[in-house]
């Protein structure tokens, strides 16, 4: 666990219950399992990354928590599917899911092929729809249950050389509100969480540089560098009893980037 995760705050009605994380094994998605952990709750996530979900699984595993994971390509929705039941037979009827897993690979207009496009909306959207099928039953049988998808500002501020990642994340923000509509009955709440730029080991080697920093300090109205703990911290709140009345909506945290 890190220092972040252990003084965040705790959410008594989470003990106990079985989390769902997507892309769980790094980044931001890696940050959320050990938040979850710190929380009591039994924790499965799915990632496709041995290597980096079984150095998360050691990690939590020493402190006692119960955690599951199980490898699959999220691509593929029979293998995702097969992947939840193997998590809710260990783990027992989920009833938080967080939909992160996602790949920001920048791409030039003109090389795109329908064939790319498709793969991106993979990636990046069309999980976060199969996933949510697969637990409202969970939920329902719980007496409710909370769904927080994870979207980006990447749209919000019109950032070129990735339409393929933009286009699909915007589109988590329409999956988000409709879920939500149908969903509410059931007294399960959708939100939507878009990060602005997370200090992940991914963007520090692949984007950060001189430029990057004068433009973080330039755009954030906080003079920081954003890390995944500052997104994990408020997935668990809309997760938690404490965001009870809170559906429907898209939660920015970008130290007001936008």
């Amino acid at each position: 666990m890190t220092s972040a995760t252990i003084g965040s705050a705790i959410y008594p009605g989470l003990k106990g219950k079985t989390v769902l994380v997507t892309g769980g094994g790094s980044g931001i998605g890696a940050e959320i399992v050990r938040h979850f952990a710190a929380q009591g709750c039994r924790v499965g996530f799915i990632d496709r990354n041995d290597e980096a979900a079984h150095s998360v699984l050691e990690d939590v595993s020493a402190t006692g928590a119960a955690i599951q994971f199980v490898k699959a390509d999220l691509t593929d929705i029979p293998a995702t599917r097969a992947a939840i039941g193997k998590i809710r037979a260990a783990l027992g009827p989920i009833a938080v899911l967080v939909n992160n897993a996602a790949h920001d690979e920048r791409h030039r207009l003109e090389d795109v092929t329908p064939e790319y496009w498709d793969e991106r909306m993979a990636v990046n959207l069309r999980h976060q729809f199969f996933c949510s099928q697969a637990v409202v039953d969970d939920m329902r049988g719980l007496g409710g249950g909370a769904i927080v998808n994870m979207g980006s500002i990447s749209w919000m501020i019109g950032q070129g050389g990735m339409a393929g990642y933009t286009s699909a994340k915007s589109a988590i923000v329409g999956l988000t509100r409709s879920l939500a509509r149908d969903l509410g009955p059931d007294n399960i709440r959708v939100n939507c969480i878009a990060p602005g730029w997370i200090m992940t080991d991914r963007q520090i080697e692949l984007w950060l540089d001189e430029e990057g920093e004068r433009e973080i300090q330039a755009r954030q109205c906080l003079k920081r560098k954003l890390v995944p703990s500052d997104v994990a911290s408020v997935v668990t709140f809309f997760a938690s009893d404490a965001a009870a009345a809170c559906t429907n909506q898209t939660y920015v945290v970008d130290g007001g980037w936008i």
